[in-house]
Order: C-alpha cells, then structure tokens, then sequence
C-alpha cells in the first residue's frame, strides 16, 4: 500500500510539472489554429462572390459583378465569369506574435498580379466577421491611411 502511495505521489508531481510548463500561450495558439481550420474548410467549400469592395471610400463593387471565386487546393484562387479566368492566390496566416485564439490576429492574404482591378484586392485583411456563408474583411493603409472592406457572400 505504501509503494501504490508512493508511484501515485511521484505520478502527480510528474503530471504538476508537465501541465505548468504549457503557458497560457498554447492555449491561444491551438484555438487560433483551430480558427484558421474552420475558416479555410469553409471557402474552399462552394464558390463565392463580391458584395461589397470599398476602396478609400469609393465602391468599385461592380468591377467584380459576375464573377465566381474558388478558394482551391495549393492556395490558389480562381475568378471567372464565364468569359475571363484570373488566377491569383490566397492564404490564412497568424499577424501577430502573441496567440490569443482570436480570428482578429489572422490575416487573410489576396495576391493577383492582373488585371488592375483584381490588382486592388491584393492585400492582407483582417477579419471583421466570418460565418459558413459571408466573409467580412477590412484593410486600414499605412500610406495613406484609406480604410478598405471587402466582403465575400457564398453563392
């Protein structure tokens, strides 16, 4: 009985070191993670559509009506309507040093290298809101402070 004491105790110490010496940054970074995760299920699940681009205040919506966008495989991003096909690239990626499991440190990056319209969309978002069906997003410029939003809807 008193060896069963014994391996108990020593088992709780080993245990009390192992969890204090997880900080409480894991924890951030794996619901970050997790965050990340659910965001890239969700637009690589359907293709989705411009509701609303906003550049420094101008709304250039229209210079994406009709056109259809696929978050793929391998990061690359799709535009079509049909007629024209651009090809860019797109990724999820954590803005800040500190993990604090929120979706506001994640970035939602854009490149294409063309058309000039599809140009501006070029950027690293931030996250306003996310749902299964919408995709809100916010761009403040460090040069000439324009505030930017873009919002994807899933068709």
């Amino acid at each position: 009985m008193k060896h069963l004491l014994i391996k108990f105790a020593a088992l709780f110490f080993v245990l009390s070191l192992s969890l204090s010496a997880c900080s409480s940054n894991d924890d951030g970074a794996i619901t970050n993670d997790i965050v990340k995760i659910k965001i890239e299920t969700n637009v690589k699940s359907g293709t989705f559509r411009i509701t609303k681009f906003i550049d420094s205040g101008k709304d250039e919506t229209t210079h994406f009506t009709g056109y259809n966008f696929t978050f793929g495989p391998s990061n690359v991003l799709t535009a079509t309507n049909g007629t024209n096909t651009y090809t860019g690239t797109w990724s999820i990626t954590n803005s800040s040093s500190s993990s604090s499991g929120s979706q506001n440190d994640l970035d939602f990056n854009i490149m294409f290298t063309s058309p000039p319209d599809f140009e501006e969309l070029s950027d690293d978002w931030d996250f306003i809101s996310q749902t299964s069906s919408k995709i809100e997003l916010i761009d403040i410029s460090g040069g000439n402070g324009g505030t930017d939003y873009l919002t994807f809807q899933k068709n």
